[in-house]
């Protein structure tokens, strides 16, 4: 039997189990499951704080509540892949993803997305809550529609109305429980908003010369990098401070802050030393500290909740 000379020699159905796992694999990279992940994450965060500790989750709801969200998020992030497959075929960066490599045809990712989003959609209205499904239908006007098709293709501060569906997820937890009109819900939203422009503009400049070929007007294009430090910084310092406020909008013991500090310490040095660096070369750290700062800015409220209630029971 001749065997193509990049697999290797498999039988039946071991070649049927690596064909299903590329489908996979395309199929994940289409919903960019990492994002996804994080969605999750801050999405549940918003939940549990909603959640009155004392009264017991209802276990049922919590997962469907999880999965309507996975649905919207997989959906609109198939969408916007299928929306930019022209952008990401310009740029080095992005040419390897599903679309633009022909792994996957646009009408199936666009069936995909449609599916996702639909499935959510009903989910939510079936047996989350309204305000969940038009909080999550809100969350994907805004970024397939407002910052994909025209923010992001036409103005170099495009980054900035964008991070308003970027800051939903926390949002669609308190909606799932019906608390959308709560302070902590609003600090979460605006801590989240806040992160995503350094955090974006970091991106932006490492790939500045990958948005110039598809002609995509991000601010290091337009404004230079000088310029692009100088909003970053601005943002740096407002999320960092934000941050600390953060007793005045979120119950918490004042540990809290002794936990959060080191965090933004953490941040504001690394944007200094990615600041003083003319090579750029400190992106990815500055990049990943803020990621992995806000994730921490939104779990430890939840674990100061709910620890206290497992500690007052122990």
């Amino acid at each position: 039997m001749d065997h193509s000379p990049d697999l290797p020699r498999f039988g039946p159905w071991q070649l049927t189990t690596r064909k299903w796992w590329v489908l996979l694999k395309t199929y994940l990279d289409l919903i960019k499951v990492g994002i996804v992940g994080f969605v999750l994450c801050t999405s549940a965060a918003g939940y549990l704080l909603a959640q009155d500790p004392n009264m017991p989750i209802h276990t049922t709801h919590f997962l469907l509540f999880l999965l309507a969200t996975f649905c919207f998020s997989a959906g609109s992030f198939a969408l916007n892949q299928y929306q930019e497959r022209d952008i990401d075929a310009l740029m080095p960066r992005t040419q390897n993803r599903p679309l633009p490599s022909g792994k996957l045809s646009p009408f199936l990712a666009l069936v995909l997305a449609i599916t996702g989003l639909c499935l959510g959609t009903f989910i939510g209205l079936l047996w989350v809550s309204w305000w969940f499904a038009l909080m999550g239908i809100l969350t994907a006007i805004l970024y397939n529609g407002a910052y994909t098709l025209f923010w992001k293709r036409y103005w170099a501060f495009g980054a900035v109305p964008g991070a308003l569906p970027g800051a939903m997820p926390v949002v669609l937890g308190f909606a799932a429980q019906d608390q959308i009109w709560n302070i902590e819900c609003l600090y979460l939203f605006v801590l989240m908003f806040l992160w995503q422009m350094p955090h974006f503009w970091a991106l932006a400049l490492r790939y500045q010369e990958d948005y110039a070929k598809a002609q995509v007007p991000v601010l290091p294009t337009v404004v230079g990098e000088h310029g692009t430090l100088y909003h970053m910084g601005l943002y740096v310092f407002a999320y960092a401070a934000w941050a600390v406020v953060s007793p005045w909008f979120i119950s918490v013991w004042i540990g809290y802050l002794l936990v959060i500090i080191p965090f933004v310490a953490k941040v504001v040095w690394e944007f200094w030393k990615f600041h003083e660096d003319t090579s750029n070369a400190r992106w990815l750290s500055f990049f990943l500290w803020t990621t992995f700062s806000v994730i921490v800015f939104v779990m430890i409220p939840v674990v100061d909740k709910w620890g206290a209630l497992i500690q007052s029971r122990v």
